[in-house]
């Protein structure tokens, strides 16, 4: 999600339903011009269930991610997640209750849900099912079969954590926990395409433009170290983790081929 996340996803990153636009792929950025990126939030089921059961409450639909749901109402996905006692932005459920403001009782039983958990469905050769229920994690896949063109690039890992979150339609990449200020470095040699904070739901964000039509999204940082139309190479450090729109340390990491999201796993060297 580069839709993930938190403003998506976590989980706001998403978080996303398309990170580039042809501006990106043609042309450059300010670090103060809004992201040629579109929100993990965008599109899906929380667009189209805006409406509370109640004032100031919100009912978790089949499709929905926490992303999505912030978006739908103008709100922080940390907020949301602080307001619900979610630490992990996955643990949704169809049927439960949202709370989307500090006036608002704790729904009855808190906010687990007792009905099916949200399931998303992953694209072809997609690793994960973005599964998950109230207070269970979703196993997380962190293999996955090579890509037929990973050798066209020189790849490396952005950073050494676990892997918290797998690649599906929805997060459209993986996240990766780590420590606050830990670094986060180019998984590849390439130009500085983008580097602010001005899509909500992914914080302080670099995009990185490679050969062969890849470009590759850092999401969350905590502070940026490179500047729009600069040149990397690989492994440089560009950034430091953070948690920026998200409720916990990670970073979200997209690879986007001709700006179609593949899963980072067939690309990145295995470890």
């Amino acid at each position: 999600m580069l839709r993930s996340p938190n403003r998506h996803a976590p989980g706001a990153f998403c978080l996303l339903t398309a990170l580039l636009s042809a501006a990106v792929l043609s042309g450059c950025a300010s670090r103060s011009a809004r992201a040629p990126v579109a929100d993990h939030s965008t599109g899906g089921g929380a667009t189209a269930a805006t409406s509370a059961q109640a004032s100031g409450t919100y009912v978790v639909r089949a499709g929905d991610t926490l992303f999505k749901i912030a978006q739908a109402h103008d709100m922080d996905v940390s907020r949301l997640a602080q307001l619900n006692n979610i630490s992990n932005p996955s643990q949704l459920a169809i049927g439960q209750v949202l709370r989307l403001d500090g006036n608002t009782p704790m729904p009855s039983g808190g906010s687990t849900a007792t009905t099916s958990p949200v399931k998303t469905t992953p694209p072809a050769g997609g690793e994960g099912s973005g599964t998950a229920s109230a207070g269970t994690s979703a196993p997380v896949e962190t293999t996955a079969a090579r890509a037929s063109d990973a050798s066209l690039i020189s790849w490396g890992w952005p950073s050494n954590g676990k892997i918290i979150q797998g690649f599906n339609a929805t997060t459209k990449g993986i996240d990766i926990e780590g420590a606050v200020g830990a670094p986060v470095t180019a998984a590849a040699e390439g130009k500085v395409m983008y580097a602010g904070n001005g899509v909500r739901g992914l914080g302080n964000l670099i995009l990185l433009g490679h050969s062969n039509g890849f470009i590759t999204a850092y999401a969350h940082n905590q502070s940026l170290l490179v500047k729009t139309g600069e040149s990397v190479k690989k492994g440089a450090k560009i950034a430091t983790l953070g948690q920026s729109d998200t409720s916990s340390p990670r970073l979200h990491f997209e690879i986007r081929r001709r700006g179609t999201p593949v899963n980072p796993l067939s690309y990145l060297p295995a470890r």
